[in-house]
């Protein structure tokens, strides 16, 4: 019986001395019927109009006050034991968090782990039974954040994170530590039952049932053979006489079926079924871009006399092998040597590339499978194959991972540890095993599971303040959580104590061993992005610049601000970014690639990452490298390629940079690369276009290449062509000075048959010193598919369209256009309407669907102020209305 009707809810009333004299009454006393069940009260207070949205506005700092209160939920349900089932349990799935529950007035549990189920079991049997006819369920949930404080005073305070982190008390709690506010996100203390309560009864059930899928492959053949082993806990009255295990496949079709005879008063039954299975009866499970998502049903049931099934249980299982490897290095790279840290499925070398995923709402049941489905499947048509769920989050419910396996997306899961110094007092530990014991064993069953971490940053915090001398919760990084991962999971999940972690002494930032947090491009020492490619590491496990939303949320949380509210540093900009000086962040990497503006739309047009990712962890892949060389004599291409070039002055400009101050740019070289994430070598062509900015001039040459399977190869590297010298003045008027500051290079791979299997442009940096030509861009559109080709390079060329209707789902955007390479591309849920389209020195631009060359047709909804470089100044409309919340 699920328990999800009849629930009211209300405000705590202190002045009363005992909950139980809060339960009866109705609105007048303050109890109000709950419009969701799962519930949670913010979600609750906001449907009845009692408090304003949190995230709109300042409204945050206006409903504080809930997380200081204390909250009652009770529900009434009948109860006949039809079946006269001997037992009963109680199963509370999450509560969020400091909870007593009572049961008819007598209190049966006391929580205060977010992260575990609670259960409380009972007897029906004989004349006295704690159920009645009609039963009164109370949930009084208590402040977490006075929990938080008193075990501070109790405890002490420690250090947790920077003041963006939240009140550092948190660290006391076992509820989501970002309820206490992130850089990236507000602070909401919630409350409620944010997962299911049900009601079983039984006389004899299975308790647990550990289903241990493994494949292995033969070393020549490659042919699979894979294993399946059951283990089943038995509770309940000793009447239970056989477990019946049944494998299906996906569509149904039973593949297997065994009936195992229990011994007299069995409980606990390891190895009940063990079979073989050929590669004829099961395929393996592989990471999407891999192979198949091979998935298989596993039902068992408990018999008992007369053939009566007393339970069952379902598990869907996928079969294969997952290890993380850590190899010693013979042979340095740019970093040393050290270690890798890699990951092998089912025998095969994986690239990783992926997303951390935090929390998709405050509001925990406001997340419906379908908004889960949307963001993972979003990734995985990105050519992601990983997610990492984050430590200062949750454990994710079951359909999560029921939809990883589906998609193939691996995941690493932290613990849910993050950005502080942890506690380690008897009760805390005892706790944290037994949050463990549950999720290890709720999740281990799912093939797509690769990794469990012990903490999200807790050993680099350590480091980075230098004051703090230890690490108390080091019992549970390296002896609790290892412990749990080894003995509940079969065949084993491997288990990493932190991220980051690795190096001598906890060196959370050695790049040669472990996985790093790469953020000295966003924070720390702000170096540029260019350098991305000397930041790197064995595993980089989180990285990346932030970077505002889509105009439609900004409008949404603006609610209505007056309009001179509309800029970069407003107040309201600051309320909605909670990253310590994030506006000179976002002005450092803004102001060292393009043109000073000031205007908040400017800063934020679409900074279309997800597209590019997707583009670099497509199968194969091409990637252009410029290396811009400040010399004072002419070199020799020979010298360059030996990387023998004298530089006229050091400088802390990134290299890509062409220079024209004090510095002078003379050459430069370029560097081609193919990666090939396939396991299977790749003959084609490679193409290379020159396109002159400044000029007509253009080149093109082809070079037949090989990309070997599964890792990068190096194609070529040659200076970089530009157009003729002669007759032309030196832009700074050094003598030696190169033309390839204005050149944009193309490179395709084309197969046999001139099919382009991938495309990258280089454009030459920074961008605040292009000149650009107007592309005489022109797009035909055929009902979803667009065609886009220019006469001049484009750079970033974005499309959208009308905000009204669905959202249009692109199969590519934010494309650099050359002549002579039309790209084609998808555009789902178009529906007639009409394009936009924007442009690096150009503003969106409207597309007549009866005109196919944008000449003059300008948006209505912009308007390009004259005589000014049309990408850095514009003036937006006044702003849309904000989008309808689901």
């Amino acid at each position: 019986m699920i328990l999800n009707q009849g629930w009211s809810w209300k405000q705590r009333d202190n002045k009363i001395l005992s909950v139980l004299d809060e339960l009866h009454g109705g609105i007048e006393e303050g109890w109000r019927m709950a419009r969701t069940f799962p519930s949670e009260v913010h979600i609750e207070l906001l449907k009845e109009g009692l408090i304003p949205d949190p995230y709109i506005g300042f409204n945050e700092h206006k409903v504080q006050w809930i997380g200081d209160a204390e909250w009652l939920y009770k529900c009434s349900f009948p109860f006949a034991n039809l079946s006269e089932h001997e037992h009963a349990v109680l199963e509370f799935e999450g509560l969020d968090t400091v909870c007593d529950v009572y049961l008819n007035g007598k209190e049966i549990l006391s929580t205060d782990n977010q992260f575990r189920t609670y259960s409380y079991s009972f007897s029906l049997s004989g004349d006295v039974s704690i159920l009645q006819e009609m039963n009164t369920l109370l949930l009084h949930f208590k402040s977490a954040k006075a929990l938080a404080k008193a075990e501070e005073e109790k405890y002490g305070k420690v250090r947790a994170g920077s003041t963006n982190l939240g009140d550092p008390s948190r660290v006391y709690v076992r509820k989501a530590q970002y309820d206490w506010r992130w850089d990236w996100g507000p602070e909401l203390m919630t409350a409620g039952p944010y997962r299911p309560i049900t009601l079983k009864t039984y006389s004899a059930r299975l308790n647990e049932v550990h289903t241990r899928a493994s494949v292995s492959f033969h070393k020549i053949t490659g042919v699979s053979a894979s294993y399946l082993k059951v283990d089943v806990i038995i509770e309940g009255s000793a009447i239970s006489e056989a477990v019946e295990v049944v494998l299906k496949d996906s569509a149904g079709k039973e593949l297997k079926r065994e009936r195992v005879v229990l011994k007299e008063n069995a409980t606990t039954v390891c190895d009940l079924v063990a079979w073989n299975l050929s590669s004829e009866d099961v395929r393996p499970w592989w990471p999407v871009g891999y192979g198949e998502q091979n998935l298989y049903d596993v039902q068992v049931s408990l018999i008992g006399p007369n053939d009566y099934v007393l339970d069952t249980q379902f598990k869907r299982i996928g079969f294969r092998s997952v290890e993380l490897i850590q190899e010693p290095l013979a042979e340095a790279d740019q970093y040393g040597t050290g270690s890798t840290f890699l990951f092998e499925v089912n025998g095969v070398r994986i690239f990783i590339g992926g997303s951390n995923w935090i929390p998709a709402d405050n509001f925990l049941t406001t997340i419906t499978e379908e908004r889960y489905r949307a963001w993972l499947t979003l990734l995985r048509d990105g050519n992601q194959n990983m997610v990492r769920i984050w430590g200062g989050g949750i454990y994710e419910p079951d359909i999560f991972f029921d939809i990883c396996d589906e998609l193939g997306i691996l995941v690493w899961h932290d613990f849910q540890f993050a950005c502080g110094v942890y506690p380690a007092h008897a009760a805390f530990v005892e706790s944290v095993r037994k949050e463990a014991e549950e999720n290890v064993r709720r999740l281990r069953h799912h093939p797509a599971i690769a990794l469990f971490c012990g903490n999200n940053e807790d050993y680099q915090m350590i480091l980075q303040w230098g004051d703090t001398e230890d690490l108390p919760a080091r019992i549970l990084y390296e002896k609790v959580l290892p412990e749990t991962v080894a003995a509940l999971t079969d065949p084993p999940i491997p288990y990493h104590r932190g991220s980051p972690y690795g190096g001598k002494g906890w060196d959370t930032a050695d790049p040669t061993i472990g996985d790093v947090h790469q953020w000295e491009i966003w924070g720390g020492k702000e170096y540029p992005y260019q350098d991305y490619d000397k930041r790197g590491g064995r595993f980089v496990s989180e990285f990346g610049i932030p970077s505002m939303p889509d105009m439609r949320t900004i409008a949404h949380w603006m609610g209505g601000a007056d309009k001179s509210q509309w800029y970069p540093q407003s107040k309201l900009m600051a309320q909605h970014t909670k990253a310590g000086a994030f506006e000179r962040r976002f002005a450092i990497v803004m102001n060292e690639n393009f043109r000073l503006t000031s205007d908040l739309e400017t800063w934020l047009r679409p900074k279309a990452s997800y597209f590019s990712i997707a583009r670099q962890l497509a199968p194969i892949t091409v990637g252009i490298y410029r290396t811009v060389s400040n010399i004072h004599h002419f070199v020799s291409f020979l010298s360059l390629t030996l990387g023998q070039v004298i530089k006229n002055r050091a400088n802390d400009r990134p290299r890509q940079f062409y220079e024209f101050g004090a510095m002078q740019s003379h050459d430069a070289i370029i560097d081609i690369w193919g990666t090939n994430a396939t396991l299977s070598s790749r003959a084609a062509k490679l193409e290379l276009a020159y396109h002159d900015l400044n000029s007509s001039w253009t080149s093109r040459e082809t070079y037949d290449v090989n990309i070997l399977p599964n890792q990068s190869t190096e194609l070529l590297s040659i200076r970089c062509p530009g157009p003729p010298q002669d007759g032309v003045e030196p832009p700074s008027g050094d003598p030696v000075w190169t033309s390839s500051f204005s050149v944009v290079v193309n490179a395709r791979l084309l197969d046999s048959d001139g099919h382009v299997i991938a495309r990258c442009a280089d454009w030459p940096q920074p961008y605040r010193f292009l000149e650009l030509p107007e592309p005489q861009l022109r797009v035909e559109v055929s009902g979803e598919q667009v065609t886009l080709s220019v006469q001049r390079p484009a750079k970033g060329v974005w499309l959208s369209v009308d905000r009204e209707g669905s959202e249009v789902v692109w199969s590519d955007n934010s494309l650099d256009l050359v002549p002579g390479d039309p790209q084609i591309i998808t555009a789902k849920g178009l529906n007639g309407r009409s394009l936009k389209v924007a442009y690096l020195e150009r503003i969106t631009q409207n597309i007549d669907r009866s005109k196919r060359h944008l000449s003059d047709i300008m948006a209505s909804e912009y308007q390009v102020v004259p005589d000014s470089p049309p990408h850095l100044r514009f003036e937006p409309d006044p702003c849309p209305d904000p989008p309808a919340l689901a």
